[in-house]
């Protein structure tokens, strides 16, 4: 084990018509995007407008490398020299970059999808399903009021990328009970919220950033929301996990069955689908009148046989690259790395490595690690719902420079239900 701390087709999406809106405060100088004269992003039909508005200044503040100590003497006026985007040049809320533009629009499919599986599920099962699930009507409508939440970040993001938006698609989901639909739930928001960490502080827009940032936390309230409705423990970990807009869209991808026309083309790589044949699952109910291993609903439970755990085998088969994927198949799965060697376990600030044993064609095993973020004494790294993915080095890796991860996957990731 080698691990690198860093610090030491069913449904059809409500087609709720999104009425444009702009930010306008401080006089009208904050804009958002919806403009029809903003640039067509790259690969979809239109005739591109004028350039984005530059991105705001930063001052011409300048800081000395090293340490800096701090000061006696007050800030004038209260604002200490640096930052960016702090010099009262208006903000602009819109992509800046291809980067912006795809990144944006690969976290509005994921919105658009979240609002249709949250109304999805309450629709599919009856009040008694949900019931005999431990969930009662004040539970039913904290999904529906979810749902509605999802309204609101998918106006939010139509509107930063303008006319070209992503509209609602139709989509296929892998669950036959309640307790399938919520956990599907609380990993489908997972690798949603993961998905926005990995690229938010990269976007050039830092403006948009913002916005994406105050709707992204509201996901992943959702998320822990799911898992005590899962009667999982709400919050395993210290800190959440970031990856790049790749691995998101090769998770989310094979439930997307058709999209409209106009739908811009997802830019990112589709990575062959893993699958982890002895996945620890979370779905049995088991009302226990002991404490340890009751998985009904709640705040919180403590339990005290764990779901996984180091030492644990873990069974792994993938697909070759080339497969079609997507909405309509228009997607091909690709993947630039060598032979399969390791296992990369992301999960919080860590990509930790295992050797990958037994490998056999398209399969392999290996043993689960346990690693600490910050060594002896401090939480274990394989926790919560976590990544795994197939890989041909074991290359350092840091939350920021996580897309450097990209070229070595040979398949993946997969979600690992650690605990």
């Amino acid at each position: 084990m080698r691990s690198l701390l860093p610090l030491a087709v069913v449904a059809t999406a409500a087609g709720t018509a999104l009425a444009a809106i702009a930010i306008r405060q401080n006089n009208g100088t904050e804009t958002m995007g919806g403009s029809p004269t903003e640039p067509a992003p790259s690969g979809n039909p239109g005739t591109p407008g004028p350039s984005a508005p530059p991105a705001s200044g930063t001052g011409t503040e300048t800081v000395s490398s090293g340490v800096i100590p701090p000061t006696t003497t007050p800030y004038m006026p209260y604002i200490p020299p640096g930052g960016i985007g702090v010099n009262n040049t208006p903000p602009q809320y819109v992509a800046l970059s291809d980067f912006d533009w795809q990144s944006i629009n690969l976290a509005l499919n994921q919105e658009w999808i979240e609002l249709d599986l949250f109304n999805y599920g309450l629709a599919k099962f009856s009040v008694q399903d949900f019931q005999d699930a431990g969930l009662y009507a004040e539970d039913r409508f904290l999904i529906q009021f979810m749902a509605q939440q999802e309204i609101g970040h998918a106006m939010l993001l139509s509107n930063i990328l303008g006319p070209y938006a992503a509209k609602p698609c139709t989509y296929r989901y892998p669950f036959n009970t309640v307790r399938e639909y919520i956990d599907f739930c609380q990993k489908l928001t997972r690798f949603g919220e993961s998905g926005v960490y990995g690229f938010i502080e990269h976007l050039d827009s830092r403006p948009a950033a913002q916005l994406l940032l105050q709707s992204i936390t509201t996901e992943a309230r959702q998320q822990m929301i799911f898992r005590q409705f899962l009667g999982l423990f709400p919050m395993p970990v210290w800190f959440e996990t970031g990856i790049t807009q790749s691995m998101a869209w090769t998770l989310l991808a094979p439930y997307l069955v058709s999209c409209p026309a106009e739908n811009p083309r997802i830019a990112w790589q589709n990575f062959p689908a893993l699958n982890v044949t002895n996945n620890p699952d979370a779905t049995p109910f088991v009302n226990a009148s002991g404490i340890g291993n009751n998985t009904n609903p709640a705040i919180t439970n403590n339990r005290s046989e764990p779901l996984s755990f180091g030492g644990r085998q873990v069974d792994f088969s993938w697909e070759l690259p080339g497969r079609p994927i997507g909405y309509n198949d228009s997607y091909r799965t690709n993947t630039t790395a060598g032979p399969a060697k390791f296992v990369a376990w992301v999960s919080q600030l860590n990509t930790t490595y295992t050797p990958l044993e037994n490998i056999n064609g398209q399969s392999g095993t290996t043993t689960q690690p346990d690693p600490r973020v910050f060594g002896d004494d401090t939480a274990p790294v394989i926790n919560g719902t976590m990544f795994v993915a197939i890989v041909d080095q074991d290359i350092a890796i840091t939350p920021a420079n996580i897309s450097e991860l990209n070229s070595h996957i040979v398949a993946g990731p997969a979600l690992y239900q650690a605990g």
